[in-house]
């Protein structure tokens, strides 16, 4: 798999490097496809063996790491069908399904689970949050003949359930009756005034504010020039705020009126909503402002059991990046030490000697003054 576009424009350009990224549990085994410069798009493809996923499981599963910590970049993949241009692979091109993580700061941190359906994408309306360390993370989705789905991420279930309920790529079962409308003596409200109750007397006398009793004139205020003086106003604390009747249940409210539904004449059931008669390429289209991220251990099978051995494998090397970053971390950590005291012990050198310097102009500076003294 290699990087097969440039942007036409020249403002973005596409390069990725192989690599296992700044740490790993095995050199070269965990070396993958990774993204090598900020602030670009990445697109590269794969052919393989066109076929069908009619009539049994479809199961794409690969692996993300972000070492860089990324803050915001796609790892997301694509499976695409037959005639993709792959020289000008980009957003537009069409594709089957698009799954996996999107980070973008600390409002963007989803899996997406999009499927094409007669011409159009449909995103997922569940919300499924995707690992943000820096780890390696396999992330699989599993799609099967009874137009189910299931999402795991590192071999763990984090979502599953129905295509045609999960996405809305087909019309609604039912919609509301365009016949029926809410009664115009449907009466909805809870509670209504009581007309028994009244306004006590008097009750508006009190003002909403009142002089400061505590304001006093200013020494040099001229009524002649600046006015007759008034102290400032305050709240009132025992102003009660404009009166209302209290409240009563209503003995003729019916409840909230439910707008009935009918069955959608839109809407058939499709039994194939989960097959794709073609499926001839894997690729990856994708933007990132922090570069860095390594994609590998891509499968795309109909064996679940394949698929979790698979996952299984990368636990391994999740531990050994985790002891490897972790030593890192300690001798990153033990480097800044040493280099702060070794500029606390420079400042403190650099103080002493312009204190001794000071110290030494100081006793020349007596010494001269003397002499001069002497010479008198």
């Amino acid at each position: 798999m290699g990087c097969l576009r440039l942007e036409t424009k020249g403002r973005f350009r596409c390069k990725w490097d192989w690599s296992a990224g700044p740490f790993y549990n095995d050199a070269e085994a965990d070396k993958g496809l990774r993204t090598s410069e900020d602030y670009r798009f990445y697109t590269a493809s794969k052919e393989f063996t066109d076929f069908s996923n009619k009539g049994k499981d479809l199961v794409l599963q690969y692996t993300v790491k972000n070492p860089q910590n990324i803050d915001c970049g796609g790892g997301y993949i694509k499976i695409l069908p037959a005639g993709l241009d792959q020289v000008n692979f980009n957003g537009d091109s069409k594709y089957n399904i698009m799954f996996g993580p999107d980070i973008c700061g600390s409002s963007t941190r989803r899996v997406h689970v999009i499927f094409s359906h007669d011409g159009t994408n449909h995103l997922i309306k569940k919300t499924i949050n995707a690992e943000t360390d820096v780890y390696t993370h396999v992330y699989t989705l599993i799609v099967r003949p009874d137009n189910t789905y299931e999402v795991r991420i590192d071999n763990k279930e984090v979502a599953k359930g129905s295509l045609e309920e999960d996405w809305d790529m087909l019309p609604p079962k039912q919609i509301l009756d365009p016949n029926a409308s809410k009664p115009s003596d449907w009466d909805d409200r809870k509670e209504l005034p009581d007309p028994e109750d009244k306004k006590p007397e008097g009750y508006d006398d009190t003002p909403r504010e009142l002089p400061d009793p505590e304001a006093k004139k200013p020494d040099d205020w001229d009524d002649d020039l600046d006015g007759e003086w008034e102290a400032p106003m305050i709240p009132n604390p025992d102003f009660k705020g404009e009166w209302k009747p209290r409240m009563i249940p209503n003995p003729a409210y019916k409840g909230e009126w439910v707008h009935p539904k009918v069955d959608n004449p839109a809407y058939k059931p499709n039994p194939n909503l989960y097959a794709y008669d073609s499926n001839s390429f894997v690729g990856f289209e994708i933007w990132q402002v922090k570069a860095g991220t390594v994609f590998d251990n891509i499968l795309i099978t109909d064996s679940v059991e394949e698929a979790e051995e698979a996952a299984k494998q990368i636990e391994e090397t999740r531990k050994g990046e985790k002891v490897m970053h972790d030593k890192q971390e300690e001798e990153k950590r033990a480097k800044d030490e040493a280099e702060r005291k070794a500029r606390e012990a420079a400042e403190a050198a650099n103080k002493a000697t312009e204190e001794a310097d000071d110290d030494a102009a100081e006793a020349v500076q007596e010494q001269a003054e003397a002499d001069k003294k002497d010479e008198l």
